[in-house]
């Protein structure tokens, strides 16, 4: 299937990638459907996000491409789901003999041969950097991939200056200049700063911790030194923005922010209520993440479109003028360019694939398709299926299998093929399992 490049105001428009590690779908104080304040954290502060909502779309119902972040960056770098690059977790995996199911090896490192955004853009002319957390293969690094500027084969990183405890502000600080000097010398750029935050381990400037220490906690979120860290993220994001506006290329840059996939989670510490579950599963709260974008030709307001991260890569595409050939990336500018309102469904459901084990109970194998309104999760330890209607119940409480045969029998069927079409990597049953 060709994807042809979206028609933009702007001729070659930069582009600056925010993506952040591990915040939730209400990690912000941005709320993710519109009136609905139980889309929003009630104790986090983001209102430099805000600012840059409300001149762009937001995404009601995005999703990481997997739960974890190694597959999520993989996927977003080259419009292919985890599924089809078997990379579908982090490392080697964990191989547990005493499980019921033996899960696959999945591939540790990204082919060097398949294009990704760095490569595609680099080839248009465009300057390239992804400045902060790669963590996509053992030693492998994102000048392999067409990035001009990078920070290594980096991984959880964390800065020991107190002054700056998660490198968000110097992570900034060097985007800037890149961006300083391309306008200078005329160049198109592609900036992505991949954030250390709001990944563990929490750490925030002391200002930001006693800001929040100060203020009544919410029902669901009340951690200080998490508020400080993300407020202190949302600082670097407005210092982004006040970069663009001071450069002069406000109205030819589009801004996107978006995480790799939700926060922890569990029925003890519901980070993401009112989704279900959290980072390293495919329930709601695993992977319906914050997705925000804005730039020329964009059009305010909410979409509750399913899309992926999957998507950006036709979408930069799309913004740069090139034709590209994908199967499963989505260009997402008919969405924003009109009244979001005026919904469009992508060709194809969307897939996620973790047949794994990780170390929560529920982080187990699973796959999950979102067609419209409809998801299906199979659970491969149980060789069991749930049937959703995430419009009616996102925190995914009420299995309607037996109540939709005919959806539960379509999407099943179609599951299936698509794993047998992505050549996905499936569990198989332990023989030495004892039942214990």
């Amino acid at each position: 299937r060709l994807v042809r490049g979206g028609d933009t105001s702007v001729e070659r428009p930069n582009i600056v990638f925010i993506y952040v590690d591990d915040m939730g779908w209400t990690g912000t104080s941005v709320e993710m459907i519109a009136g609905d304040p139980n889309s929003r954290s009630d104790f986090y502060q983001t209102p430099k996000l805000e600012t840059l909502a409300s001149g762009g779309v937001v995404f009601s119902r995005a999703y990481s491409p997997g739960p974890m972040c190694t597959p999520s960056r993989a996927a977003v770098l080259t419009g292919r789901t985890p599924a089809e690059l078997h990379i579908t977790t982090p490392g080697r995996g964990r191989q547990d003999v005493s499980k019921k199911l033996l899960t696959p090896r999945p591939s540790t490192r990204l082919a060097e041969d398949i294009p990704t955004i760095g490569t595609m853009l680099k080839a248009e002319g465009y300057a390239t950097a992804l400045l902060g957390k790669w963590h996509i293969g053992r030693g492998d690094h994102a000048g392999q991939y067409g990035f001009d500027l990078h920070d290594g084969s980096t991984s959880n990183e964390r800065s020991e200056d107190e002054s700056d405890p998660k490198a968000i502000f110097s992570l900034t600080e060097r985007g800037i200049h890149f961006m300083e000097d391309n306008v200078q010398s005329g160049t198109p750029f592609y900036l992505q700063l991949s954030h250390y935050a709001v990944h563990s381990p929490v750490a925030s400037l002391a200002e930001s911790s006693t800001r929040f220490g100060a203020a009544d906690p919410g029902k669901i979120h009340r951690d200080a030194d998490y508020a400080g860290m993300t407020w202190d993220l949302d600082a670097g994001l407005g210092q982004i923005i006040d970069a663009l506006d001071k450069l002069g290329i406000e109205d030819e840059t589009y801004v996107v922010f978006m995480s790799d996939n939700g926060a922890g989670g569990n029925r003890r510490r519901p980070n993401n209520a009112p989704l279900f579950a959290g980072k390293g599963t495919l329930y709601e709260g695993g992977i319906r993440v914050p997705l925000v974008i804005a730039g020329p030709g964009i059009r305010s307001g909410y979409t509750s479109t399913a899309v992926s991260g999957v998507d950006l890569f036709a979408t930069f595409a799309g913004w740069a003028g090139i034709e590209i050939e994908s199967s499963e990336s989505n260009d997402l500018m008919p969405l924003l360019r009109h009244n979001p309102e005026n919904e469009f469904e992508p060709e194809r459901a969307l897939l996620f694939h973790y047949p794994h084990y990780g170390r929560g109970q529920l982080q187990k194998p699973q796959t999950a398709l979102i067609s419209g309104q409809w998801k299906l999760l199979r659970d491969w330890e149980t060789d069991s299926y749930q049937l959703f209607d995430l419009h009616a119940d996102p925190g995914e409480r009420n299995d309607l299998s037996t109540q939709k045969p005919e959806y539960f029998a379509a999407m099943r069927t179609a599951m299936s093929a698509r794993l047998a079409e992505t050549d996905a990597q499936l569990p198989e049953a332990n023989p030495d399992y004892d039942g214990r």
